[in-house]
């Protein structure tokens, strides 16, 4: 993930690579899987900054040292299980948006699946033009041109 140094705000990329020291954090467990702390120093200034993994969320928790960089996917991501969740909760609730709700997915589905036709069927009519049909036409155009400017 991307963050930034405090103290001499660096910005430190995924994939950049630097060393770092392990250690198994004490008394946080997560289904069963230990959670590590990672201490590392920032490659300019040389500061410190520790990170924990977060196997909740397949990702990290900056602790200290750093500030994390917005991320778009990360929220666009949560945004959409907030709304799986709410739709489940309206369909346990309603009996009727679970019928609407199948109504407009199966509307989706159905144009999705007309659009793939379609794409199919221009696919189809492309792949019946001859190309080299039409690169022989063009050659004797070419040909017929210069017989016509050399006469």
């Amino acid at each position: 993930f991307f963050f930034r140094c405090k103290t001499c705000g660096e910005y430190i990329y995924k994939g950049k690579k630097f060393n770092a020291r392990k250690e198994t954090v004490q008394n946080e467990v997560y289904l069963g899987l230990p959670i590590f702390r990672f201490y590392i120093k920032c490659t300019r200034c040389l500061a410190e900054i520790t990170f924990k993994t977060d196997p909740e969320n397949t990702d990290y928790t900056m602790e200290h040292g750093a500030t994390r960089n917005f991320q778009a996917e990360k929220l666009l991501e949560e945004e959409e299980k907030r709304m799986q969740k709410e739709r489940e909760e309206e369909e346990l609730n309603n009996p009727m948006k679970v019928l609407e709700n199948r109504t407009k997915d199966s509307k989706l589905e159905m144009e999705v699946l007309e659009n793939l036709q379609e794409l199919k069927e221009l696919n189809q009519r492309q792949a019946n033009v001859d190309f080299e049909a039409m690169l022989r036409q063009y050659k004797e155009y070419e040909e017929e041109q210069k017989r016509r400017e050399q006469e």
